[in-house]
């Protein structure tokens, strides 16, 4: 069984920088899509960003393109969201997930892809 383990969340004024990571543990970790996804209150789970981890082109969302970067350390086994120029609409829960190599056709924004998902850690973003 796959796990998830986010950290690296924290409270930074805009403008600022925070990293997350994810470590994965209970997979073999190949072919898998890797996601961040993010949840404020009162909105929907939203898709920020995933790579595969054979270093094909990432996906992100709009409102982060050129700010945040999506990463991944096979070695490790972790998965981490590099996040640059924050600004406060981006303080959400931030939660990692993995489709484990089956994507079912949907897209990677697509919540219902994804069969394991992390704790979440929450990120705060002050004007």
């Amino acid at each position: 069984q796959v796990q998830l383990v986010e950290s690296g969340g924290g409270s930074v004024q805009a403008g600022g920088s925070l990293r997350l990571s994810c470590v994965v543990s209970g997979a073999t970790y190949s072919n898998y899509l890797m996601a961040w996804f993010r949840q404020a209150p009162g909105n929907e789970r939203a898709g920020v960003a995933a790579s595969y981890n054979d270093f094909a082109l990432p996906y992100y969302a709009d409102s982060v393109e050129g700010r945040f970067t999506i990463s991944q350390d096979n070695a490790k086994k972790t998965l981490y969201l590099q996040m640059n120029s924050l600004k406060s609409e981006d303080t959400a829960m931030y939660y990692c997930a993995t489709d484990s190599g089956v994507s079912g056709g949907r897209a990677w924004f697509d919540l219902a892809r994804y069969n394991s998902w992390g704790q979440g850690t929450q990120v705060t973003v002050s004007s």
